[in-house]
């Protein structure tokens, strides 16, 4: 685990950061803000352009409290229907039980549009911080969230740079770890199974990860399947028999979540086909759900609990210094996943005896 600090100052955006962008009053950038008022279509447009720019987001408690903040944590997530999410939920809020502090959950669908309008109506009333998912945002969401002047955590993932604090694992490295740990298992013919790599940067990175270890040991993967929308049984089932069909003589099959992977070994249990023998299986993320399985799925931990503990710890400690909140901004911490064996590997190594980097 590493952590590092940066001292870089937060400030809120004002009406007076608009009206010196745009070069008009304060008076009219709040009504054009607020769509009242008789402004042209020139300096309207002017000022809506300087607003987005800036990340400037209208304050809708403004004059109701004297802090003009609430005690609201902003959590922005990709799904409800990922079973990752729900976890990292539940440790956010068991953190934040213990403060003034109250999480509200927004949901993306993984589209950065909708991650756009979900950001900026958090913002309008005025958080105390935020809590979002990944690291990939566009560039709306990224000023306002530097425009925000509160504690802003990006979580899950540690690949790339944060606006802010981040705190998650190296998927790369996760994905390096299980391809490293194949290999040694003995396995050559390996399929990939997962999602439409543009709409979850997470999974993108594993499959790098993974493909950059089987390239320096020769191997590529030799056959894929991808699918989109939700993490379900049923596809990884239909997704495992296509591929099967398609390539027969693959020996292992690797996942890009615990779901999919689940579906594929419930097809390969019903079909007769020799799991571990015949054909290895691999996940991702330790999917308690899958415990009562009478295989158990071999797949790697992604510290979601980890993730949402230490999260809540930075916001509730950035909210309390309150103007000293700067002097706790740029905290990096980088969780380490482990493996789970489980019985999908034909030969397993020692519990811990992960590959050198």
């Amino acid at each position: 685990m590493t952590d590092s600090k940066s001292t870089t100052p937060k400030r809120p955006l004002t009406l007076r950061d608009v009206s010196e962008a745009s070069g008009v009053s304060e008076m009219t950038v709040s009504r054009v803000l607020r769509n009242r008022g008789d402004v042209s279509d020139t300096t309207r447009a002017r000022v809506l352009a300087a607003a987005k720019e800036l990340g400037y987001v209208p304050n809708k408690i403004a004059g109701a409290l004297a802090s003009q903040r609430v005690n609201l944590v902003a959590v922005i997530i990709p799904s409800f229907s990922n079973m990752v999410f729900p976890q990292v939920l539940s440790a956010i809020s068991e953190v934040l039980d213990d403060t003034p502090l109250q999480p509200v959950v927004g949901v993306t669908n993984y589209l950065p549009e909708r991650e756009d309008k979900v950001l900026y109506e958090m913002l309008s009333w005025r958080p105390s911080g935020v809590i979002i998912a990944g690291l990939e945002h566009s560039d709306a969401a990224k000023a306002m969230l530097r425009g925000a002047g509160i504690p802003v955590v990006e979580i899950m993932d540690t690949d790339g740079t944060a606006i802010d604090s981040v705190v998650g694992i190296s998927h790369r490295r996760a994905g390096r770890i299980m391809a490293e740990t194949i290999i040694k298992a003995g396995y050559r013919k390996i399929g990939f199974l997962g999602t439409k790599m543009p709409l979850d940067h997470r999974a993108r990175k594993r499959f790098e990860g993974f493909t950059e270890a089987l390239a320096k040991a020769g191997l590529e993967v030799v056959d894929q399947e991808f699918y989109e929308g939700g993490s379900a049984l049923a596809k990884g089932r239909e997704m495992t028999e296509t591929i099967l069909k398609r390539s027969p003589d693959l020996d292992l099959l690797y996942y890009s979540n615990d779901m999919i992977g689940a579906g594929g070994l419930l097809y390969c249990m019903d079909a007769g086909i020799d799991v571990p023998g015949k054909i290895g299986l691999a996940g991702f993320n330790d999917i308690a759900l899958l415990d009562g399985l009478s295989m158990r799925l071999a797949t790697m931990d992604a510290c979601r609990a980890e993730i949402g503990r230490k999260a809540a710890e930075i916001i509730a400690r950035g909210v309390e210094a309150g103007d000293e909140a700067s002097a706790l901004a740029g905290d990096r911490i980088e969780l380490t996943p482990k493996i789970s064996f489980g019985d999908t590997l034909r030969a397993r190594p020692l519990e811990g005896d992960y590959p050198e980097e």
